[in-house]
């Protein structure tokens, strides 16, 4: 019996769950550019100037660069190149931007806000035009292409400095432990997108398409960007509220009704008996709303009630019959009618 009972609750919570809307979160707990970011940002930013220092100047790094691709690594260890050949695609701008965009619309559209898919759409137009630029105006050639043993080939025409799928891969995945909606998810996010972009990182050093310094600048070129997203949150926050507005002048001028509104929450202060005199308690409470609380699906309609207040049935094919006098369990022995008169 009692197994029953607490099958039923739990089948009861599961479909209470299932039931629920989803709602636009009230507080939004979106990063700031605090002083602990403003430090690793700086720290970033010096170690991105370094690299690009010590490879201009043909130091110590473009001599490890040189021996790493002689050393050849994919004949080394070639039991694993078949595998680094599809792994190296969580690098890729076109198939990881699909995949994390899904995510992130299903996120907005569940609730109710377009900050995941503005946030992403802002960090990937920082990557293009930071990562893009640097390519381009530095025109470093990649080791399949290299002309001059021990030279740094800067400023050869060619676009491989710093690495495109080592920023891609910390932008790209990193954008969900920044969009994370509690500290214990971001912390394992973060790991994984530092393990996901270091191991696409040294797969490019492995395949020979990147220097081990494009690397390290492509690293350092992803974190910068994500450090430095709470300074364009206020802009995804307008381009949200303009694109909304957008929405509901065209809706307007179909006809069509305006969508409902997120419920404002606010908290209210009641006094509750446990609370000691004169501190009230402080307790959330929806202000207005403007959609109806749907009752359960599985549950038949009308007031619930009770196992003692229900009317005792007979199965279907007993031949037991009724006993008219039986009373629901909870009644008193005084309440029964005595035989007899």
């Amino acid at each position: 019996m009692r197994t029953e009972r607490n099958l039923t609750r739990r089948l009861d919570r599961v479909f209470a769950r299932l039931d629920r809307e989803p709602e636009r979160p009230a507080h939004i707990d979106v990063p700031r550019m605090s002083r602990h970011r403003v430090v690793l940002f700086s720290a970033t930013l010096a170690f991105y100037l370094a690299i690009v220092w010590a490879v201009v100047t043909t130091s110590w790094l473009v001599r490890l660069d040189w021996q790493v691709m002689f050393f050849r690594p994919y004949q080394q260890w070639p039991e694993i190149h078949a595998f680094l050949d599809y792994y190296v695609v969580l690098g890729q701008r076109g198939p990881t931007a699909v995949m994390v965009a899904a995510w992130l619309g299903w996120r907005s559209w569940r609730q109710h806000t377009l900050r995941p898919l503005l946030t992403l759409a802002a960090s990937l137009l920082l990557l293009n035009i930071t990562v893009g630029a640097a390519k381009i105006g530095m025109g470093r050639l990649g080791p399949h292409y290299a002309t001059v043993i021990g030279s740094s080939e800067m400023g050869m025409g060619g676009d491989i400095f710093p690495s495109g799928h080592t920023a891609n891969a910390v932008v790209t995945w990193g954008i969900l432990a920044y969009l994370a909606s509690s500290p214990r998810a971001r912390r394992w996010l973060s790991a994984l997108s530092a393990v996901t972009s270091l191991g696409v990182g040294l797969t490019t050093v492995y395949l020979g398409t990147h220097w081990l310094s494009d690397v390290l600048l492509g690293w350092a070129a992803g974190l910068l960007i994500l450090l430095a997203l709470p300074w364009f949150e206020p802009l995804v926050t307008k381009a949200e509220l303009w694109l909304f507005d957008l929405r509901d002048r065209w809706r307007a001028r179909r006809g069509l009704p305006a969508p409902e509104r997120a419920v404002p929450v606010r908290p209210v202060l009641l006094r509750t008996r446990g609370a000691a005199a004169g501190q009230p308690v402080a307790v959330r409470e929806p202000v207005s709303p403007t959609r109806s609380s749907r009752g359960l699906a599985h549950l038949a309609p009308g007031p619930h009630t009770t196992r003692s207040e229900r009317t005792p049935v007979t199965p279907a094919g007993s031949r037991r019959p009724p006993h008219a006098d039986r009373l629901p369990r909870g009644t008193s022995q005084s309440a029964r009618p005595l035989a007899g008169g």
